[in-house]
């Protein structure tokens, strides 16, 4: 079906991700979804959300048809055209890397993508684009480590963001990443260690999660969580190279990006106290384990007497999408103006 609105792609050649160290592109496209009505009246303003793609995904990449679904601009356009939400500006970053994404922040092991997202494509969008340009009407959300970009975001930059929402957000790491951890050292084996897969990433034709994306998600969040310009590739591995035990002490630079932790912190703590909208989701069955750090996460924010939306849904990790049918429609509520 032909959108309502329309989408536009310009290319961006980033400065801060100059020199990043694996050498991906810095010149990335934008896409950037304009509601209906957005060319008839010139001097209209409208709210914006940024959607945070998961691991391995990239926002031009969300655009593509789907078999028997809908692109995520076929959602956001059917939900504005039978009035489910209001119109707003829709932002889709690419932030992929050689090992599938950075977790939306700054590592010297993977590039600046933290800045990226606050210091060039937020001030891009707001020039060239008819948005409110101030946080109350800015809101942020992703699904799976997007869910974790937007949680880790809104808690690290008040100042930008006013609602924040999390699908299958990666969360309590010991039950999220700890299965795939203790597979690591066996996996690169097959592979011919971390140097012999890295040389098949791009020719690699992954059948299943184990073990190229259990490998690749471990190496994406060592690389994010643990970054060391002294060490191979840029990043302390979690595993020992001889035995494949944890390494404790690199396991606890991951964990102080946990968000189950990370709402411990009395910065982030009143950073989300700061946020005019929050909104939590899992899968009940959600084959990361993610359901169990977001029933956590849920009850410390009650405790703190934090207001919040918190659902688990009878399903899985993988193609829940639909549920932006429901976080959308209650950010724009939030952030129109």
């Amino acid at each position: 079906m032909k959108l309502a609105g329309r989408v536009e792609t310009p290319y961006l050649d980033s400065k801060v991700l100059q020199g990043n160290l694996p050498g991906d592109l810095t010149e990335r496209m934008l896409p950037i979804y304009l509601p209906p009505g957005y060319d008839d009246n010139p001097t209209k303003r409208y709210p914006v959300i940024y959607i945070l793609a998961g691991h391995g995904g990239s926002g031009p990449w969300t655009l593509n048809v789907v078999p028997w679904g809908e692109s995520y601009s076929e959602r956001i356009d059917r939900l504005i055209r039978t009035e489910k939400m209001g119109p707003a500006i829709f932002v889709l970053p690419d932030c992929f890397t050689i090992f599938g994404g950075a977790q939306y922040i700054n590592t010297s092991a993977l590039g600046l993508y933290e800045d990226y997202l606050n210091d060039e494509l937020i001030p891009y969008v707001d020039s060239h684009y008819r948005t409110l340009p101030v946080r109350e009407h800015r809101a942020i959300t992703g699904k799976s480590s997007g869910g974790y970009g937007a949680m880790v975001q809104s808690m690290r930059h008040p100042e930008l963001w006013s609602a924040v929402a999390s699908h299958s957000g990666d969360i309590y790491f010991e039950f999220g990443y700890g299965p795939d951890l203790a597979k690591l050292h066996a996996n690169l084996m097959r592979f011919g260690g971390l140097e012999g897969f890295i040389e098949q990433i791009p020719t690699y034709k992954p059948k299943t999660h184990d073990p190229f994306f259990s490998v690749i998600g471990m190496l994406c969040y060592g690389a994010a969580f643990a970054p060391n310009p002294a060490a191979p590739r840029g990043f302390d591995m979690p595993v020992d190279d001889e035995t494949g035990a944890l390494r404790e002490d690199v396991w606890a630079r991951w964990l102080e990006w946990d968000p189950v932790r990370m709402i411990d912190r009395p910065e982030n703590i009143e950073a989300w106290r700061q946020m005019n909208y929050i909104y939590l989701d899992c899968g009940l069955w959600d084959e990361l384990n993610f359901q169990i750090g977001t029933r956590i996460l849920s009850k410390k924010l009650t405790a703190l007497n934090m207001a919040h939306d918190f659902e688990l849904f009878n399903d899985g990790h993988m193609n829940v999408q639909y549920r932006y049918d429901i976080s959308l429609p209650r950010l724009e509520q939030v952030i129109r103006e």
